[in-house]
């Protein structure tokens, strides 16, 4: 199946198709200097069937963790591309979860201005949300993604096989990104994966997802309105993800339920417990992945670190709500009203 990214003279196509990532020198111009980014989570066998399509390629494993998404991983990178005398004709591939794409395609969009990126998403959740659409970062001063790009990819290749060596607590965050996206976006999707386990579907809950990402970023590349749809679950979710040693994903799906109606959050709630993430803070202690913690202290912190979000101005945060399955608004909250939407969770 190939979806594409429709954007004018920075289109792209995603190839969603099983086996595809030993046959990526079939759809990526590797015939030139590679820079193959991959991390220590990844099985090397992954990097190494893409290195082994390349004329020339050179490999960087990178620590495991979001501490990885570094401006001095970038350096490293930067650093590595111009001891290898990499031009503006070669090209950087990202091997790996969101935090490899991220670092990489910020590598590539910084490089000599700019040079080619694919990337090859090998965790649920990277593939699919944030291999597609452009978003590149790193973080800084314990705030996420706050120095980056938009830098579209030359494409995406979406190979569902090497999810079999995923750890699950991974794969249920990419089940949260996909619940999200459904829930915001699609009533029909969000009716079919409501009575449709994702693991046995994973052809099609990948491809409807990106069926909505594609087409919201072909509508708003930039994040200027549509775009900041796909953060719902995200604005208590990354305050959550700053002060806990809980995984995206995991904070995503606890993110979401301050944010919707009662009515919403009685068909979310289902689905994420069947897909294994916890529905409190609370739920996640008691399960073992995170650390137990003081209340009142952690209502604190991550309300600070929600007010202190690059989305975040004057005082005002803009969250995503959801009243209703398939229909989303945007709605100003202060810091008052993020402190008791977070207390709804903890």
């Amino acid at each position: 199946m190939i979806i594409p990214v429709k954007l004018g003279k920075n289109s792209y196509d995603i190839i969603i198709q099983k086996g595809s990532l030993s046959k990526a020198g079939e759809f990526f111009d590797l015939k030139r200097k590679v820079l193959i980014v991959t991390d220590e989570g990844v099985p090397i066998e992954y990097s190494k069937a893409v290195a082994a399509q390349c004329n020339y390629s050179v490999t960087e494993i990178l620590p495991r963790g979001e501490s990885s998404k570094s401006l001095e991983n970038f350096e490293r990178l930067c650093r590595l591309m111009l001891q290898n005398d990499f031009s503006r004709d070669d090209c950087v591939v990202a091997v790996g979860g969101g935090v490899v794409g991220d670092i990489a395609g910020f590598a590539a969009s910084c490089y000599m201005r700019g040079i080619d990126f694919y990337n090859i998403p090998t965790t649920l959740l990277s593939q699919v949300d944030s291999s597609v659409g452009g978003k590149t970062a790193v973080d800084l001063c314990g705030i996420k993604n706050i120095v980056g790009t938009f830098y579209q990819p030359k494409g995406v290749i979406i190979d569902w096989d090497v999810l079999k060596t995923l750890e699950q607590r991974q794969f249920a965050c990419g089940a949260a990104e996909i619940i999200k996206m459904a829930a915001a976006f699609d009533e029909e999707f969000f009716e079919i994966i409501e009575f449709c386990n994702i693991k046995d579907n994973l052809e099609m809950a990948i491809a409807g997802s990106l069926k909505i990402k594609a087409k919201v970023v072909e509508e708003d590349e930039k994040e200027k309105g549509l775009r900041k749809v796909l953060n719902f679950g995200h604005t208590i979710g990354h305050g959550i993800e700053s002060t806990s040693s809980l995984l995206h994903g995991e904070c995503v799906a606890i993110g979401m339920l301050p944010m919707c109606s009662e009515e919403v959050r009685k068909r979310i709630e289902p689905l994420l417990i069947r897909e294994g993430l916890a529905v409190s803070l609370a739920e996640a202690v008691r399960n073992g992945m995170s650390s137990v913690y003081d209340r009142e202290e952690q209502a604190f912190n991550i309300t600070e670190a929600v007010m202190h979000d690059k989305k975040a101005g004057s005082g005002v945060i803009t969250a995503v709500k959801v009243d209703e399955i398939g229909k989303f608004r945007f709605e100003k909250m202060d810091r008052e009203q993020i402190g008791s939407a977070i207390l709804e969770v903890l």
